[in-house]
């Protein structure tokens, strides 16, 4: 992974707005609806080619293929892996329960939407398996190809894969007869992944909002001890799926979940981070835009980054469509630099992805390339700043 060594670069968290023909053809396959599995990969190729440029333009200095082959960021497994079957309800956020009419309000914002949702999970009831290493090797190799064609002399990019703990948390286990058995499978299939996407010379980053999200949705009513052993096994198994994959080149992020609600309930960053951080990676990517997290940056001051680590620093909001002005954009990154003590080390993102799951994003697409425009023209003015 790069760092910021002579002015603070750029990227983002991984989803990027779909086409609207691409999010109809996955809310179909979803729905069990037929698709033309053709013209699905001719639209995927498509967006992909759309997608990178946008990026590009917008100033990004480490882009990706904005998750556009995927129809959700961890639920499209259920197409790469065995035991999977069916269509459930997830619990949803104990901080947006907690608030009768603002749920009555997001329910009715959500209704007759095109869309897919990472509330509507399958369950597992055979062996999770990886049915075959072409699913991540054609994803790889297709924005290869189309990095090569658009951006031959692009440094860095990077593709994005699930941590073993979201599926674990998310999707109900039918099969397995411990929690941990359940865990070390989804973490086995996921390593064909994870060495996939290194092999083809990207960047991995690991989406792990269940080390900070699942304690106020699967965890919210049991005690917070309990939720950081969850975290331990989840981290644990991280590291052994990392096992033949060098930390810098593996980034790992984190959130409470990319919704804009209460978050009154979200578990500190403090709580999470010194087990978060016995993950073997060599970057951790956090969210300081909100108004929930945003002072959280301070905790840098007290040096809990390895040497060999970079930070990732979210300073753009994902889901309001307010455009940050580059100043405060700026001033974001500064504080944060200046709490870590070395700007080098600071990488300027997102706080999340725009479009976890095809056609939910709350902020328009337009709007999008905007807020990204905003987070490089900040970051030049932070970098100007900071290395003078």
């Amino acid at each position: 992974m790069q760092r910021s060594d002579e002015r603070i670069l750029t990227t983002h968290a991984g989803s990027l707005p779909r086409p609207p023909a691409l999010t109809a053809m996955f809310a179909d396959r979803v729905q069990g609806r037929g698709v033309d599995m053709a013209a699905m990969a001719t639209a995927i190729e498509d967006a992909t080619n759309w997608v990178l440029p946008k990026q590009l333009d917008a100033g990004i200095d480490i882009p990706n293929n904005g998750e556009q082959p995927r129809d959700a960021f961890f639920l499209y497994v259920r197409h790469r892996m065995t035991g999977f079957t069916g269509l459930g309800t997830r619990q949803g956020p104990a901080d947006v329960a907690r608030y009768p009419q603002f749920l009555a309000m997001r329910q009715s914002l959500a209704t007759n939407k095109v869309a897919v949702t990472n509330f509507e999970v399958p369950k597992v009831v055979d062996e999770v398996r990886y049915i075959d290493p072409a699913f991540v090797a054609t994803e790889c190799g297709d924005f290869r190809r189309i990095l090569t064609d658009i951006a031959p002399a692009q440094r860095e990019a990077f593709i994005t894969a699930p941590s073993p703990g979201i599926i674990a948390a998310a999707v109900p286990n039918e099969y397995y007869d411990s929690a941990d058995r359940y865990l070390d499978a989804l973490a086995k299939a996921l390593q064909i992944e994870y060495e996939a996407i290194v092999k083809h010379g990207f960047t991995l980053q690991l989406d792990c909002p269940d080390l900070a999200l699942e304690r106020h949705v699967t965890y919210a009513d049991r005690p917070v001890s309990d939720f950081i052993e969850f975290v331990e096994g989840v981290i644990d198994a991280i590291n052994r799926s990392l096992v033949n994959i060098p930390r810098d080149q593996v980034r790992l992020h984190v959130c409470w979940g990319n919704y804009e609600g209460p978050h009154d309930l979200d578990v500190p960053l403090a709580d999470i981070l010194p087990t978060v951080l016995q993950a073997d990676v060599g970057g951790i990517v956090l969210p300081f835009a909100n108004p929930r997290h945003a002072h959280e940056y301070k905790i840098f001051e007290n040096g809990p980054l390895a040497d060999d680590q970079i930070l990732v620093a979210g300073v753009i909001d994902t889901t309001t469509n307010y455009v940050e002005h580059p100043e405060t954009v700026a001033d974001r990154i500064e504080r944060i630099a200046q709490a870590l003590g070395d700007p080098t080390r600071i990488l300027a993102g997102t706080d999340c992805g725009f479009d976890t799951s095809a056609g939910m994003g709350k902020v328009a697409e337009d709007v999008v390339w905007a807020k990204l425009a905003a987070l490089s023209e900040g970051a030049k003015i932070a970098s100007a700043r900071l290395f003078g």
